[in-house]
């Protein structure tokens, strides 16, 4: 389990900045796939009429893990840039941490 903190303090690469900065953090996602794409228009143009599934469909996935993007974005200039961070199951950002120890 990552859990990675809203705020981190690293380096604004922006043309107004160029130092370290605090940058606010989100899990990169991405966006919807566009119908006018060439990929998409070749693949739907292929598939048109009688003959089945034209493409192979992948069925043998073997990860158990994702790789996770963060985005960042400096708080005064307002510049993003994208941090990757290794494979993990599970992600969580700005989640508290648990006490360690014995509670009563």
């Amino acid at each position: 389990m990552v859990n990675v903190p809203k705020e981190r303090k690293t380096y604004c690469a922006g043309k107004t900045c160029k130092k370290h900065r605090i940058h606010k953090v989100t899990q990169y996602k991405a966006g919807k796939a566009s119908n006018f794409a060439q990929g998409k228009r070749r693949y739907d143009s292929k598939q048109m009429g009688f003959g089945g599934q034209t493409k192979p469909v992948f069925h043998k996935k073997a990860k158990t893990t994702r790789k996770v993007v963060l985005r960042l974005e400096c708080k005064k200039c307002k510049t993003k840039k994208q941090l990757c961070i290794k494979r993990t199951k599970h992600f969580e950002l700005g989640a508290k941490k648990a006490d360690s120890g014995h509670q009563y």
